[in-house]
């Protein structure tokens, strides 16, 4: 009798999973299309011009947030530094700088720049680390007219890595600062 049973139960379980669901609880196939929200195609309802859900217009303008556009260098919300080092790298100044203006131009608007080290050193080495880079950065940001009441500094150290492991790539990953609007 266990034999039988034993048989018989993966070849059910195969012929349910084979066969599936015929549909939602309380809709029968011909329910499905009409329950749901009429679908047409963009502009075609005439209250819309179709969603724009990249931002981006039908010439190719931005339209959202200067934060979001991935053209921007205010994208660009990490910037990474050398081994040891708290100056901002050339390669990242014109980021900082666009951050700057935006925030100079958006009184309103506040960022938090949190410094962040690799995991070589001290805690407390890497603390101090951190703090000096999201202060340097901080600065870069006042030099372009940003307000100091608009920039929070705060330094993880290496508590919040980017990636883990220990090796040069991971190490370079980790040696940034963040914007977080």
């Amino acid at each position: 009798m266990k034999l039988s049973v034993l048989k018989i139960a993966p070849i059910l379980a195969l012929s349910l999973l084979l066969t599936g669901c015929a549909g939602m609880p309380g809709m029968s196939n011909g329910d499905a299309a009409k329950d749901g929200a009429p679908v047409t195609e963009g502009g075609q309802d005439g209250t819309a011009d179709g969603a724009q859900t990249s931002g981006a217009m039908e010439g190719g303008a931005w339209s959202g947030s200067a934060l979001e556009n991935p053209d921007s260098l205010l994208y660009t919300k990490t910037i990474y530094f050398d081994y040891d080092i708290d100056e901002v790298r050339a390669d990242y100044r014109d980021v900082v700088a666009a951050h700057g203006d935006y925030l100079a131009a958006n009184p309103s608007v506040s960022v938090t720049v949190e410094g962040h080290a690799d995991e070589r050193g001290s805690r407390e080495y890497n603390i101090a680390l951190g703090e000096r880079r999201a202060n340097g950065v901080k600065r870069l940001l006042m030099a372009q007219g940003a307000a100091e009441s608009q920039i929070i500094t705060i330094s993880y150290g290496e508590e919040r890595p980017a990636t883990m492991g220990s090796g040069e790539t991971s190490w370079e990953l980790n040696r940034r600062a963040e914007f977080v609007y």
